[in-house]
């Protein structure tokens, strides 16, 4: 499935970049300019926490492109970062707990580059 999903996202940058049209650059740059935390640093993080955990979760949380709105850097989880992680888990195919354990870490520092679950309004 993985493998499919790099194929398609490759096939869809070349198509892009043949057609002219701009393509975003790649997330994985972005963890270095996200340094609330270090990077082996992972907390558990739910609803209601705030701190410098917090504020990583929501810079990484930040490269995702689409619909979902920017989350402020305020280090407070709230309900609209609630929305967004549990959409970011859903992208990949972990259960939407809202929860920022390990796996929800690894996906924020590895964004895929698109998701095809629409967010929820």
């Amino acid at each position: 499935m993985r493998q499919l999903r790099l194929a398609t996202v490759s096939a869809a940058l070349c198509t892009a970049a043949a057609l002219g049209l701009t393509v975003p650059p790649v997330a994985a740059a972005v963890p270095h300019q996200c340094s609330y935390l270090s990077s082996g640093s992972r907390p558990t993080i739910t609803v209601g926490d705030t701190g410098a955990g917090v504020k990583q979760a929501q810079c990484l949380s930040n490269a995702w492109g689409g619909e979902p709105p920017k989350l402020t850097l305020d280090g407070a989880f709230d309900s609209v970062m609630l929305k967004k992680i549990e959409w970011i888990q859903g992208c990949h195919g972990l259960p939407a707990s809202g929860i920022i354990e390990d796996r929800t870490w690894q996906v924020l520092y590895h964004p895929v580059l698109d998701c095809y679950d629409p967010y929820p309004a």
